[in-house]
């Protein structure tokens, strides 16, 4: 390896590329898989690598992953179609859930997302998810207020003279 070549990745990408170059000092296959403890089979291939494309072929090559199921395109209209709201597609109150927006480009794009997934997709975008605060229907709004600033109080009150401290 000459100064102008990066530094191997880890020790696999190394001992790759030090076997091309005992190979290309001409060195037998053979001797090259006895010197770096590896099997005939692993050198030939890599012989076979680097001729094909040469020593930048034995260099490490992170895994492709799957396909993004959604275009760049599609991704870029995500943030449009959520800033109209969820009640523009539907959904009762203005939360957009992971489980909404799932939903929302199924409807939109045709592709199904898991909801997990989507909160990924949402980071991806600069959205944040949220979570909807569920109250009851039959909740009383004035009941609960007379509540907290009538009884609320006086149980305290009684509360703290009986026990002679104070719970705050």
């Amino acid at each position: 390896m000459s100064k102008k070549e990066p530094l191997p990745k880890d020790w696999r990408e190394g001992r790759r590329l030090r076997a091309w170059q005992l190979y290309q000092q001409g060195w037998k296959q053979k001797d090259i898989a006895e010197a770096l403890g590896v099997t005939e089979g692993a050198v030939s291939q890599w012989m076979s690598r680097a001729k094909q494309d040469g020593p930048d072929g034995l260099r490490h090559q992170p895994p492709p992953g799957p396909q993004p199921k959604l275009t760049e395109e599609q991704r870029a209209q995500l943030p449009d179609l959520l800033a109209k709201g969820s009640e523009h597609y539907g959904f009762r109150g203005e939360a957009w859930t992971t489980a909404r927006v799932a939903v929302l480009i199924k409807q939109q794009f045709g592709v199904r997302y898991h909801p997990a997934h989507c909160s990924r997709l949402l980071r991806a975008a600069k959205q944040s998810v949220q979570k909807p605060i569920e109250l009851a229907t039959q909740r009383n709004e004035e009941a609960i207020k007379a509540w907290k600033e009538e009884r609320w109080p006086a149980l305290k009150k009684k509360q703290s003279k009986k026990s002679g401290r104070s719970f705050l």
